[in-house]
């Protein structure tokens, strides 16, 4: 794995590529046992993230490796990958959509060890009354995104 630093308006994060993709982002900052490297996949990595926090990008487009995880987790993490750009959709829904309607609590576990926050998006998944609830980032981090989402959203459904 090769890891860099990437600045943003929620702390520094932490992001690793392998031979396939992006397979890791991690909320403040590196590893301590990691020196950071450059990497054409990196790079892409930081310039997107770049763009999604100037509100000037909705959708990452970079090879993704994902670790691990189970059967559950992997669908999921692909459900989480769905939802649209400024929306939220509850636990519950979540876990309907990937076909076990009474899984709410398994699909925070599943947010919980989601290897790519931000790219893989578990912040768009709140509580069944829209609650901001359960955020390995912190809450803080889930509301800052889910508020950067809804205002470039707003901004551009009022520029058309």
């Amino acid at each position: 794995m090769r890891w860099t630093l990437v600045d943003s308006p929620i702390d520094p994060l932490g992001i690793a590529v392998d031979d396939h993709g992006i397979c890791r982002v991690q909320f403040a900052g590196l590893p301590a046992t990691v020196v950071a490297c450059s990497d054409p996949a990196l790079d892409a990595l930081a310039a997107q993230l770049g763009e999604y926090f100037a509100g000037r990008l909705t959708d990452f487009d970079v090879a993704l490796s994902i670790p691990g995880g189970s059967d559950f987790e992997r669908a999921v993490w692909q459900e989480l990958a769905r939802i649209p750009y400024g929306e939220m959709h509850t636990y519950g829904q979540v876990a309907a959509a990937v076909g076990d309607p009474d899984a709410a609590r398994a699909v925070g576990v599943a947010c919980n060890r989601n290897p790519i926050p931000l790219v893989i998006p578990c912040h768009r998944v709140v509580g069944a009354d829209g609650k901001l609830v359960g955020f390995g980032g912190g809450l803080w981090r889930k509301k800052h995104l889910l508020e950067l989402e809804a205002r470039v959203r707003i901004e551009r459904e009022w520029a058309v």
